[in-house]
């Protein structure tokens, strides 16, 4: 008989009860356990679906009612929650579920989270706690140490040092107040815990106070990974384990070694047992024939040595016998436990390929991307996680290895194990050896574009340092800038000399192991390069093409001196300047690496041609980065782009999808008819509009990417007055104004004018928004927007009234062309000094404005300026930036 299902009533009917439970938790407490195993039998008949939701929600009244017992402060403020939820339940069908599940994710405290972990997760969570934070700390102080801005203290800052100190006095105090208020018999004991973690953390950090947030931030960002990786709506509970797929296999063949690991040491101790019985066995066997050797001197027809004979012979016999049945079987167990290690390091050799060439090559990949603008490469904990697996398995396999050996020593059995042991510790060798060189790495690149003379910073860490304590005695790492020639010949493992490219100063560091995170790095802080020795250039190559790299290389052992280990690292390329005039082509350089290195690569080969796309897909990522902005390169934008790279007139995007573009289309050719390239017009809009365009691009005030063509086209068929902005074709750096209005010398005909192009130069003096607002004769922004609603949250509040007698000027912005009565009317109220555009329309001499001259010399008697008098400093620039060469000062009108 069917079953029919009650009424999804039933779930409001449970959350309006909720309310009620945490009015009267004192008297209800019970029913949140009861409530579980009632909801699980209501299964029977309500769906799997409604079932999670109200699972959910009793996962939260557990969590309220207990927290109502231990910290009534606490809980009123997070009683609220159930407001919340039962708000939610009002939206009915299925948004209530995603919106109670919502409203406790995103309200409820990580710890709180936290503590729902199941299985993996949740011992993960709780390896994050030890002697260096205990977990009581953790969840007693809660609430504290969730609210405190860890995030804003810089590690690598000696100044935040105070801060830091300051936090861990406070932390300290926390939680000696909360030991001191908690009541009752039964706490005693846990006061006198949270004491004792209160002195042991003054004593651990007290020297070091940025331990203490280094080993806060790792905990809470690891507890909030977790988290994410747990939160699956359509699990259960909610918050259940939900790894990637990916990363499901790799735990799961860990797991699958772990237990092979633990059979061959099972195996290992049991042939252990099964020699030393032999031995044992042999060991009588020896005495049995020098009982009988000693018999043989007596006389053959002595009673005696015939009854004793006769017994020691068949005892002989048997124990021959048996020693020769087992030493067969302990060959057979040799052979099987050798066989065993191998499947286990062919299971081994397969993982340390996923990990190290799929999963640390693509974080590498990603790192190289980031220095392009990608996403940041993440972080390296996981994949230090696995690496140190291996290591641990590794090693565990290899001392079984020696073990097994030192039985085979110990007990010669002829046969072929002897070989096979041999093949297996150097296999193993060679795999701990691949793992050790392959995961010294650096995590902090050095700038790809490197200016001599500069301070500059890099990391570099071993993500298996501590799991093989190479900490017991810190490895010192080394750094030297050599050349691209250099690296192919390192590769290559051909004799460099020890040969360099140049001088860096504070280039050697000792790495330092950071226990709170379990890394062991070397963190080089003021490294400069004080010289560089460059190579011959190939054909066209310049200075700002030319690649180098930072090469890191250490030297430390493992097990007690046992393994001995090179280790050598390459930074991503990097280009040396001399001059910041040249860093427009070096990030060229950069970029173009960066995008298109392949993997594997010769040291440092790139395409010289790649599709039109993909350089798109580069140059929007870059874009996006330098301007921090989430409104990238539209489709639009990079046709027009496409056109000026091919000087094409096509307008769609499929006519460039099968293109390609050369280096030397890209940064090496000048543009047609200019005398810059593509990529210096390029980066010069990137640098105008991070510096002083940002918030206009992000409101999608700036088309930027239009020619004066399409301006015109699309200006002419608005009413007069419309504008655009977009970036000058002519000059590097450069937006323009264009608008629709008459044309003065003819009647009846509209035209399209185009203001002379502003730079960073024109913007430092006065911003673009303050300078739309000053023309009076630009009303819509394109198409149809009123200039005032796009512009004015961005124009300069108006000057205040005057002072003690001086009115303040002002710098105003005319073009002489279309100056009316109503912008000297709107300038009355203010003294400006107008700064008059020409029009690049019609190009006539630039008009000059006339400042009112101060009556005092600017200048002391030497012909420098003054120092100790004042000036209006945004004037003087506008004036001599703008005036011709002879003098336009006038003598002063009184007003």
């Amino acid at each position: 008989m069917e079953k029919v299902a009650p009424p999804l009533q039933i779930r409001f009917n449970i959350l309006d009860q909720a309310q009620r439970i945490a009015v009267i938790v004192q008297w209800h407490r019970w029913i949140a356990w009861q409530t579980v195993e009632v909801l699980q039998r209501l299964n029977y008949w309500i769906g799997v679906k409604q079932l999670n939701e109200i699972l959910a929600v009793v996962n939260l009244w557990r969590y309220l009612l207990t927290l109502a017992a231990f910290n009534r402060t606490q809980f009123n403020q997070e009683v609220t929650l159930i407001d919340i939820i039962i708000k939610c339940s009002s939206v009915g069908g299925k948004e209530e579920e995603a919106a109670c599940l919502v409203a406790i994710k995103t309200t409820m405290s990580v710890w709180i989270q936290a503590q729902q972990l199941q299985g993996e997760a949740l011992r993960q969570m709780q390896s994050l706690y030890g002697q260096h934070f205990p977990i009581e700390v953790r969840h007693y102080l809660s609430q504290w140490i969730e609210s405190q801005a860890w995030d804003s203290i810089d590690l690598e800052n000696p100044q935040d040092e105070f801060r830091a100190q300051r936090l861990l006095e406070t932390l300290i105090q926390e939680l000696q107040k909360k030991a001191d208020h908690l009541m009752g018999e039964d706490v005693f004991v846990l006061k006198l815990k949270l004491g004792n973690y209160a002195t042991q953390l003054k004593n651990t950090y007290d020297r070091c106070p940025l331990e203490l947030v280094r080993s806060i931030k790792h905990i809470l960002y690891h507890e909030q990974r977790l988290i994410r990786e747990a939160t699956n709506p359509s699990s259960p509970v909610g918050l259940l384990d939900s790894m990637s797929q990916k990363h499901l296999q790799i735990n799961q063949t860990f797991e699958e070694l772990r237990l092979m690991t633990q059979d061959t040491e099972n195996e290992l101790r049991k042939l252990q047992h099964t020699q030393e019985y032999f031995i044992i066995q042999y060991q009588e066997s020896l005495r049995i024939q020098a009982q009988l050797a000693q018999l043989a001197q007596l006389s053959p027809q002595d009673q005696n040595r015939i009854l004793r004979e006769q017994t020691l012979q068949q005892k002989r016999t048997s124990v021959e016998s048996w020693l020769q049945r087992e030493a067969q079987t302990l060959q057979q167990f040799r052979l099987d436990l050798a066989e065993k290690h191998q499947k286990t390091l062919q299971l081994l050799r397969k993982l340390q390929t996923i990990i190290l060439d799929d999963e640390l090559i693509q974080w590498k990949r990603r790192q190289q991307l980031a220095g392009n603008g990608g996403q940041s490469e993440g972080s390296l904990d996981v994949l230090q996680s696995w690496c140190e697996k291996l290591a641990e398995t590794i090693w565990q396999n290899r001392q079984q290895i020696r073990r097994a050996e030192h039985q085979r020593q110990q007990l010669p059995i002829p046969g072929p194990v002897e070989e096979l042991l041999t093949e297996l510790n150097a296999t193993i060798t060679d795999v701990i050896s691949a793992l050790v060189t392959s995961t010294f790495i650096i995590e902090k690149q050095p700038p790809q574009v490197l200016k001599t003379q500069t301070k500059f910073a890099a990391t570099v860490r071993l993500l298996v340092g501590g799991k093989l304590n190479v900490h017991m005695n810190p490895p010192q790492v080394k750094a030297t800038i050599i050349s691209e020639q250099q690296a192919k010949a390192l590769l290559k493992n051909e004799n460099t000399r020890n040969d360099s490219s140049g001088e860096i100063l504070n280039n050697s560091c000792v790495m330092e192991y950071h226990q709170a995170t379990g890394t062991l790095s070397a963190n080089f802080r003021n490294m400069s390069l004080k010289r560089i020795k460059r190579s011959d250039r190939r054909g066209a190559e310049s200075v700002t093409e030319e690649k180098f790299t930072i090469l890191f290389e250490s030297q430390f052992s493992v097990g007690g001196n046992e393994l001995v280990f090179q280790v050598k690292t390459l930074s991503l390329p990097v280009v040396v300047i001399v001059h910041g005039s040249q860093d427009n082509n070096a990030t060229a350089t950069v970029l173009w690496d960066n995008a298109f290195a392949e993997p594997g690569r010769v040291p440092f080969v790139v395409p010289d041609k790649v599709l039109w796309p993909q350089l798109c897909e580069a140059l929007n990522m870059k874009f996006k980065a330098e301007v921090q902005s989430n409104r990238g390169l539209s489709e639009e934008n990079l046709v027009f782009l496409a056109q000026k790279a091919f000087s094409s007139s096509a307008i769609h995007t499929d006519d460039y999808s099968s293109m390609t573009i050369s280096w030397s289309q890209f940064n090496r050719e000048s543009l047609p008819g200019r005398n810059f390239t593509f990529w210096q017009w390029f980066d010069g809009v990137m640098e105008l509009t991070k510096k002083h365009l940002k918030p206009h691009w992000n409101d999608g005030a700036i088309l930027g990417f239009v020619n004066k063509q399409q301006a015109q086209d699309m200006l002419l068929s608005k009413p007069n007055g419309t504008f655009l902005l977009r970036f000058s074709d002519s000059e590097i750096g450069g937006i323009t104004i264009a608008w629709g209005a008459d044309n003065p010398n003819k009647a009846g005909e509209r035209m399209v004018w185009n203001l002379m192009p502003y730079t960073t130069k024109d913007f430092s003096i006065r911003s673009l928004a303050d300078r739309i607002s000053d023309l009076n004769h630009l009303l819509y922004l394109y198409p149809d927007r009123p200039k005032d609603d796009v512009f004015s949250k961005y124009y300069t509040p108006p000057l205040s009234k005057a002072v003690d007698g001086y009115v303040k000027p002002q710098i105003r912005q005319v073009v002489p062309e279309f100056a009316t009565a109503s912008s000297d009317a709107t300038s009355a109220s203010s003294t400006y000094m107008e700064h008059a555009a020409s029009s690049p329309a019609v190009c006539p001499q630039p008009q000059y404005p006339l400042y009112p001259q101060n009556p005092d010399s600017i200048l002391d008697p030497d012909g420098d300026f003054d120092l100790d008098d004042t000036m209006d400093v945004a004037r003087h620039v506008e004036e001599l930036l703008r005036r011709p060469i002879e003098n336009q000062w006038l003598p002063h009108q009184p007003t």
